[in-house]
């Protein structure tokens, strides 16, 4: 009766229309008043805790530095790289996208800004080259959301306060599934596009691959810093969005000049706008997230799923479908907060490791930025492009089903996981 009330106060308002984080307060007070706990007093207290976490700090400074990167020229240097590199062989320009998109997932941690950045610098080119409108902007879409997965990872750092998870084995244990996707796409590419008549870019010089390198050196130094600097204990994940942003906008206005001070204030604007959605998100969770605790609502759900708690593969399996599915309806940030306090304590009692399933749950839930009908990458790609939904989706197909046969080998094979961070020493 628990779970059913819990899901109902949250469901019905988001069907009505009401803003997720507001609905995430109703589900709360309503479980409030079924078990009799009602006090307006502790609904503020924990909308004023839930914000109110040092790791948190770190997504205002990541979403900064994303909005530098894009205004002040980093990703486009990232990208005019790629195509310099591997612009000129067939396809080329699908595997500047994927390359890209790697790289700018190490900067920013964000699919939506990567999403912004490939769709707006690539999505033309490529269409101009002759290839298919839609499967391109499926592919951009596809690619962007690496963003979450490779670190840092705005997704990493949400799932690893509220669950409780070191973000920097979070942020270690990312890299190779990351690549794996990008992996998927690049032969996924290959398949579909081979059919396909355009032009290709020229094959350019060493000269201008150096001068391409030498141009985007600063941009690429970040993710070196941040990784090297995580995995030998200089910064914490926190202190790591600091240094993204302060790095990013001493490059961007210093060494690239292409930020200058009249636009600084527009950017942190925009940075600002989007971190009071998502903070604002993360602190009305909290409320819905105590009272999931104080109404045993992960109790009921071990119940629900005790068949399948001795096999883990099964369970994961189960959980993977139902992300899924709450992915097509829910953006990312909001499911990350609702479902991480239900099923940490399931994966625990499962003895499923809570960074190995962190990083299987950040990749589902970045699969679904690309689901109709909320996914967010989709409506980014749909507002550069031009294309409707209907167009998107057929292009994307190929690229989702890809990305989902690596979340099911993930599944299948936790070692994919474990061994790299292992490797690393973590």
């Amino acid at each position: 009766m628990t779970v059913t009330i819990f899901l109902g106060a949250l469901l019905v308002p988001m069907a009505l229309g009401v803003p997720i984080a507001f609905a995430l307060i109703i589900s709360g007070v309503a479980l409030m008043m079924y078990l009799g706990l009602f006090d307006a007093q502790i609904v503020a207290q924990n909308v004023l805790n839930g914000a109110d976490s040092f790791p948190l700090m770190a997504v205002p400074f990541f979403l900064l530095a994303g909005e530098v990167m894009n205004t002040g020229g980093l990703s486009r240097r990232i990208v005019n790289l790629a195509m310099a590199l591997v612009g000129h062989i067939r396809g080329g320009l699908g595997f500047v996208a994927i390359f890209a998109a790697c790289i700018l997932s190490s900067l920013s941690g964000s699919a939506v800004a990567d999403a912004a950045a490939l769709g707006a610098l690539l999505y033309p080119m490529m269409v101009k080259s002759g290839h298919d409108p839609a499967r391109t902007g499926g592919l951009l879409a596809s690619a962007s959301v690496i963003g979450p997965i490779i670190p840092p990872s705005i997704g990493f750092i949400l799932y690893g306060v509220i669950g409780g998870v070191s973000i920097t084995k979070l942020f270690l244990a990312g890299i190779f599934p990351g690549l794996m996707i990008a992996v998927a796409l690049c032969i996924t590419w290959l398949l579909v596009a081979r059919k396909e008549q355009f032009a290709l870019p020229p094959r350019q010089s060493g000269a201008v691959r150096l001068k391409a390198f030498v141009d985007s050196i600063w941009a690429l130094m970040l993710p070196v810093i941040i990784i090297v600097g995580l995995k030998f204990g200089v910064f914490t994940p926190t202190e790591a969005g600091v240094v993204a942003a302060v790095y990013s906008l001493f490059v961007a206005m210093v060494v690239y000049r292409e930020l200058p001070p009249a636009k600084l204030f527009g950017v942190f604007v925009a940075a600002a706008k989007i971190t009071s959605v998502v903070m604002f998100l993360v602190a009305c969770a909290a409320v819905s997230a105590w009272l999931v605790t104080v109404a045993d609502v992960p109790g009921e759900l071990v119940s629900l799923l005790e068949p399948l708690m001795d096999n883990q593969t099964l369970l994961l399996l189960a959980i993977m479908a139902l992300v899924v599915v709450v992915g097509t309806a829910m953006d990312m940030t909001p499911t990350i907060l609702i479902m991480t306090p239900v099923l940490m304590p399931v994966i625990k009692e499962a003895g499923i490791d809570p960074v190995y399933f962190g990083v299987l749950f950040i990749i589902n839930n970045s699969i679904g930025l690309i689901t109709p009908p909320v996914g967010t990458v989709l409506n980014v790609i749909c507002g550069v492009s031009k294309l409707n939904m209907e167009q998107l989706m057929k292009g994307v197909m190929p690229f989702l089903i890809a990305e989902i046969i690596v979340l099911l080998l993930l599944v299948l094979f936790p070692q994919l996981v474990t061994f790299p961070v292992a490797l690393m020493g973590h």
